[in-house]
């Protein structure tokens, strides 16, 4: 067994450990053939030498991600025992900040994943961001669409989601149209004041600069130098998307998030996606990014949320196959 030093200078040992030392229950438990030991600004650990090296490789990259947000909470430490040093080092090397929100909150690309969209973004006039929940498919999105407004490279931003019911009846809820459809768009709303001040976002919005609508008022509209967002898109019909998509004009950017195992669409009717997917993969300036559970920045639990439902997807699919076969 070899004994190793690791240095963590520099590191507020508090945002290190976590609360109730959360933080560093989770790398305990990600090394729980080594011993460690906190001393200082120093980590011993007692392993083999694999396990050394990659604890070093995990600490490096806890370091690194201390240093560039300024915080880590235990899903970030999960994430990292996962993570490539190469590909994250990889991914430092370039200013990837897109728009920095209220207090100098910086707002980045957090896996390779993310960092493929964002390069597809701006590579492409339309980009569709395909993945479960979670994976920051919608917040990169309006990260995108908030930058290119400070930028000017567009003179408003266009946020939709189609009013879908999940289980519940819109009708049975109360207000006017506009109060009914708003828990729909919250969501927007949320990723919005992370990167704009809440006053003016209502500026913004009262002004027709942010503009956030069910999809069914994008009918008949022509959308020139805009940044467009459709959200949800899982549940748009195929007739839906192609309206949606038609929309597109002068000097616009489109971007269409979904989650394909999440379609609250009757069971005759097709999702506009699922539609999108397989037959616009092929025309020159519209990008396909798929956002895997790996990506998940919510809390770890929603990685292993997913992860069962997938497995239980496939078993049901399998038996189904081997029904079908007999």
């Amino acid at each position: 067994m070899l004994q190793k030093e690791i240095s963590i200078r520099g590191v507020d040992p508090l945002m290190l450990m976590g609360p109730d030392n959360e933080n560093w229950l989770v790398l305990r438990k990600g090394f729980s053939a080594v011993h460690l030991v906190t001393r200082g600004e120093t980590i011993s650990a007692k392993g083999s030498q694999d396990d050394l090296g990659r604890l070093e490789a995990v600490m490096r990259m806890v370091v690194w991600h201390i240093e560039r947000y300024q915080s880590l909470s235990e899903d970030d430490v999960a994430r990292l025992l996962n993570s490539d040093e190469a590909e994250l080092m990889k991914q430092s090397k370039k200013d990837d900040t897109l728009v920095y929100g209220p207090g100098g909150n910086r707002i980045a690309a957090r896996t390779p994943n993310q960092q493929i969209l964002v390069d597809s973004i701006r590579a492409n006039d339309m980009c569709f961001a395909v993945g479960p929940a979670g994976t920051g498919k919608t917040y990169t999105a309006v990260a995108m669409a908030v930058a290119a407004l400070k930028d000017r490279r567009v003179k408003k931003i266009i946020l939709t989601r189609p009013a879908v019911e999940a289980g519940e009846n819109l009708g049975f809820l109360p207000g006017d149209l506009k109060e009914k459809l708003d828990p729909y768009l919250q969501p927007l709303y949320d990723a919005l004041t992370d990167m704009i001040p809440f006053d003016k976002v209502a500026d913004h919005l009262e002004k027709g600069i942010i503009e956030i609508a069910p999809l069914a008022f994008m009918r008949g509209r022509t959308l020139d130098k805009a940044f467009v967002i459709l959200d949800e898109a899982q549940n748009t019909t195929v007739a839906q998307i192609k309206m949606f998509l038609t929309r597109m004009g002068r000097d616009a950017k489109f971007v269409i998030t979904g989650d394909a195992t999440q379609v609250d669409l009757p069971r005759h009717q097709g999702s506009g996606l699922a539609f999108a997917q397989r037959n616009l993969q092929k025309i020159e300036g519209i990008g396909f990014v798929q956002l895997t559970s790996s990506d998940v920045i919510r809390h770890r639990l929603v990685k292993a949320v997913i992860a069962a439902f997938e497995k239980a997807e496939e078993n049901k699919e399998s038996k189904e196959g081997k029904k079908s076969k007999a």
